[in-house]
Order: C-alpha cells, then structure tokens, then sequence
C-alpha cells in the first residue's frame, strides 16, 4: 500500500510556548479514489523540533498496516536525521552527539523509529511557507493546534 504522509510542527515562544502538529495522510485505493485523514495535537509547552518530530509519529501511528511512504516535512532536523544517517550514529553512540552531548528528543526519537519500523519511507523536505498546498495545510492544523487546543502536557518539556 502507498501512502503520502505531509506533516508540520509549531510553537508559539519556542522553546517554552504552546506548540501543536499537524499531518495529512493520503492514500488512492485501487479503484482511483483518493482518501484523507488530518491529523493534529496542541501542547501547553514545547518546541518546535518536538512537534516536528510528533507530527510524522502521529501521521505514522495512524497507520494499520505496512506502507510504501513517502513522507514530506520542511523540518531539515526530521528529514537529514535519516536521510544524512545522524539517527544511526546517535545509536551507535548510545544517543550521544560528541562526547558530552546528549541527543535531544531521544524520547521522541526513539517512538518514531518504532512508527516507522514497519514501513518503507522515503524523507523528503520541502520548503516551508513557500506555497507548497499540503506544507500550508499542515502549517494551519499545526498553529490552530497550539492556537486552539485543547492542550495536552508534553512529558518531554516539563
């Protein structure tokens, strides 16, 4: 099954704001008719890589089956984690950047390696705010989130 997975994050004040994502989901059946889901969540406090990170694990636990995604973000941290093997390392060196560096967002990071584990995906960044329609939407559902609510607590920003 093929999938197209759009996704964006947000925070207000980053790093201490409210924040929210957003993701849209798409899948043609075999017939041609095509099928949507959005997706979105606010936070009380957050940042803006978390939510980047929350929207393509929300958009990835979505999924009842393994896919073929193709997966866009304009997050460059997202995308260049796999795309640029960073996530490898970080692994390899027990999520450490250098020597006294912890990476940030290991919680995060290590639910959307469980999202993804079933699937095939392909990272692909696009440029934010520069019209691309999905990107925008996402941008809506993502500040209208963190806008709006209703707010969760993000346990990785206390």
């Amino acid at each position: 099954m093929y999938v197209k997975i759009f996704t964006d994050g947000a925070a207000r004040g980053n790093p201490d704001g409210p924040g929210g994502y957003g993701a849209v989901i798409q899948y043609t059946n075999a017939a041609g008719q095509m099928f949507e889901r959005e997706l979105s969540g606010g936070y009380v406090r957050t940042t803006n890589n978390r939510m980047e990170l929350m929207a393509a694990i929300a958009a990835l636990e979505a999924l009842n089956r393994p896919c073929s995604i193709d997966l866009y973000s304009d997050s460059s941290y997202l995308v260049n984690a796999f795309n640029k093997h960073w996530i490898d390392g970080w692994k390899k060196a027990n999520w450490r950047r250098g020597r006294n560096n912890e990476v940030k967002n290991i919680d995060l990071w290590e639910r959307l390696l469980a999202a993804a584990a079933p699937h095939r995906i392909t990272w692909n960044w696009v440029k934010g705010h520069a019209g691309h329609p999905e990107n925008e939407r996402c941008d809506r559902l993502a500040t209208g989130a963190a806008d709006h609510g209703p707010l969760q607590v993000d346990p990785g920003v206390l």
